[in-house]
């Protein structure tokens, strides 16, 4: 379940499976079942069947469960037998996954983090690690890297600014290079609406120019 955590430095350049991949992230995180629909066809023909069925799982924690279970459900007719298999659960070693795993893509900004979330709400703090960090992004079948690029695409989608900055800044912790963040952003251009995509390419912007 670790290797995940090796992350992005495969990545020298936006290949076409992870285009396809950050594409359908943003569609499913923003669009309608006939877009989903369309989005899955494409992806089968150019991405690891694997990497698509961890998106899917991953969308419940930045679209909602309602989001994740349709696209899983419109994957099943294409793809009958799931690619990936459950791994067991272990309340203290998923912990202690989700805290390395948030260490490695917040960096410096992980302990006031931390102190942010608990300050919201303890259980919120608690989730985020075991839940999302430790269940979900910890998961073998997809590195740390793409999992961070389609946390990019479908906050982008979505209009989430304060969580596509983190998630941007958390590329580029985990290894990404700065040109394949750029092109991944360039890739959405035909699936969320402009206004959104220049949001969120000013805001890359500020980040790569260290603007504050």
């Amino acid at each position: 379940m670790s290797s995940t955590a090796a992350a992005g430095a495969t990545l020298t350049r936006l290949d076409d499976a992870t285009r396809s991949l950050v594409r359908l992230s943003a569609v499913l995180a923003s669009s309608g079942e006939e877009d989903v629909r369309a989005e899955l066809q494409r992806a089968s023909k150019t991405t690891s069947h694997e990497w698509i069925e961890e998106l899917l799982l991953q969308t419940y924690l930045f679209a909602g469960f309602p989001r994740a279970l349709n696209g899983m459900r419109e994957w099943r007719r294409l793809a009958a037998t799931p690619a990936s298999r459950e791994v067991a659960f272990d309340y203290e070693q998923i912990k202690a996954l989700g805290e390395r795993t948030c260490a490695l893509v917040y960096g410096s900004m992980y302990d006031r983090l931390r102190q942010n979330v608990r300050d919201l709400h303890p259980v919120l703090d608690e989730w985020m690690i075991v839940e999302g960090y430790g269940k979900v992004l910890s998961r073998p079948g997809l590195d740390l890297g793409r999992r961070e690029l389609c946390i990019v695409a479908a906050c982008a989608a979505t209009a989430q600014d304060r969580q596509l900055q983190s998630h941007l800044h958390g590329a580029r912790n985990v290894g990404v290079p700065e040109p394949v963040v750029t092109a991944v952003l360039e890739s959405l251009r035909e699936v969320i609406p402009e206004k959104r995509l220049s949001r969120a390419t000013r805001l890359w912007d500020r980040i790569r120019n260290d603007v504050h």
